[in-house]
């Protein structure tokens, strides 16, 4: 941990004001943040702040010790990444306002470097779940990182498929990292798992709320963090078109899934390709474009072998394709009761997924 990351940790308890550029402003002046900390008002005033964020800054200030609220935020078990450490992810530094701290439960590897980031809505149709899912296993399995927001939806699912081939996965939320904070509280679950087998990430201090435009701000870091962003399905005025945006400024690879033209969720994918996003339609795209085809050799397709007569006829049915309950009670010849049996126990061993809708695929 760098000397100084206790300001670091100062400075962003008024972080809706003193932000990224005004951070950068503060080093290019003081040469460390803690020079700026201790400084007067008249100096922050020459630094480049403007006078009204200055005296709101300094009427906190009188409030705050550095080493507490350091101390504070070790006590959550999270640790702290500044601009300044040696770990501090190299595509997240080269864009033009990486965040000046990390607030991180789990940690980085060298491996992180190779990431892509996956977005899109938060109310998936069966084939955005199917396509997420799929892709970001096989995209996990060829060894790169698999980037989302732990939004509801595409996020989650991308997450959940990193974490289910054992690969590593990282959230960038728009809270706080403690529990109480964590957004939406539904995910606090995933996040820990995520946190176990990658990291959860945010430049926004603990206990900090899930406020409307910090989620505008951490889609940049979501693209930021990747050599490029997918995105599966989303309306043509979303989160995941402004994580898109980002990634073009960032001149990071941008790339789409093609969905039915009658479908508002495939508007926003569907206009990135006619804008000149490429085309996905499978994870071989991904790795192609982004020059990384010796990963190809590592996606393995997984073999699913029936423990009994019953899972043998069902397998026999089921693909990629979502298939209903009727339908395989149909074609198996089998009674609606031993069917239900059989696919519950089928998806407790990981063997088939139910998409919603008692439509059912193998789990690939």
């Amino acid at each position: 941990m760098h000397e100084q990351t206790k300001y670091f940790v100062a400075f962003n308890q008024s972080h809706e004001h003193i932000g990224p550029q005004r951070i950068k402003k503060l080093l290019n002046f003081f040469g460390t943040l803690q020079n700026a900390w201790n400084a007067q008002a008249s100096e922050l005033i020459n630094a480049g702040l403007e006078e009204n964020i200055v005296t709101e800054f300094c009427a906190g200030r009188i409030n705050i010790e550095p080493d507490k609220e350091l101390e504070k935020v070790l006590s959550h078990k999270i640790d702290v990444v500044t601009i300044l450490d040696e770990n501090y992810p190299r595509l997240l530094k080269e864009i033009y306002d990486p965040p000046p701290i990390l607030y991180v439960r789990g940690g980085f590897v060298p491996q992180d470097e190779k990431a892509l980031a996956i977005v899109g809505t938060r109310m998936p149709s069966v084939y955005g779940q199917q396509a997420a899912s799929h892709l970001a296993g096989q995209i996990a399995q060829a060894g790169l990182t698999i980037i989302s927001g732990l939004a509801r939806g595409i996020d989650s699912i991308a997450h959940l498929a990193a974490l289910q081939n054992n690969k590593r996965t990282i959230a960038v939320v728009g809270s706080g990292i403690d529990e109480p904070a964590i957004y939406p509280p539904s995910n606090r679950k995933l996040a820990q798992q995520i946190s176990e087998n990658g990291a959860v990430i945010s430049e926004y201090p603990i206990g900090c709320p899930a406020l409307k435009h910090h989620f505008h701000a951490r889609n940049r870091v979501i693209s930021g963090l990747s050599l490029g962003t997918l995105v599966v399905e989303a309306k043509e005025k979303s989160g995941a078109l402004i994580t898109a945006a980002h990634a073009l400024e960032q001149n990071r690879e941008i790339f789409a899934i093609p969905g039915p033209i009658y479908s508002q969720t495939s508007a926003g994918p569907n206009n990135l390709i006619k804008m000149g996003a490429k085309l996905v339609l499978g994870s071989q795209d991904i790795l192609d474009e982004l020059n990384l085809r010796n990963l190809t050799e590592q996606i393995q397709i997984r073999e699913i072998l029936p423990d009994n007569e019953e899972e043998a006829k069902i397998l026999q049915i089921l693909g990629d394709e979502p298939a209903h309950i009727d339908k395989i009670v149909n074609d198996t010849k089998m009674d609606t009761a031993t069917v239900n049996a059989t696919l519950s126990l089928m998806e407790i061993k990981g063997k088939i997924k139910n998409m919603g809708g008692m439509n059912y695929i193998l789990a690939r």
